[in-house]
């Protein structure tokens, strides 16, 4: 293991520098927060934290809403297994050789036919 090289994701000490960094800043925008002035449309969009707790609630609603629509478009585990072995077994056993000559020349020349 010594003699590999190591990524910067892989040393521990880099990613809770990284988190700390990370940290700091979220704490700076908060309190930027209470300082900066912003021109709002509605008088809710003034309360401090409104944009963070918006943002939240926001992706909330967006993991709840993914939740209720892979009930109905969630397909099995081996959907696609099912389908490729139906098709493997449907297929004769000639597999390319069953082509026509005139498929192989529209394939190869475009559509032209030789003349």
């Amino acid at each position: 293991m010594s003699g590999e090289k190591q990524d910067f994701f892989d040393n521990p000490n880099n990613i809770r520098n990284m988190l700390r960094v990370f940290y700091v800043i979220c704490a700076l925008l908060f309190a930027a927060d209470f300082v900066v002035h912003r021109h709002t449309e509605f008088r809710f969009e003034g309360l401090p934290g409104f944009y963070p707790i918006y943002g939240f609630v926001g992706c909330v609603i967006l993991v709840f809403a993914a939740k209720w629509m892979r009930t109905f478009l969630m397909r099995p585990e081996d959907y696609y297994d099912k389908r490729e072995l139906t098709d493997f077994n449907s297929d004769d056993s000639d597999g390319i050789d069953a082509l026509s000559h005139e498929d192989t020349n529209t394939s190869v020349n475009g559509g032209h036919q030789r003349v």
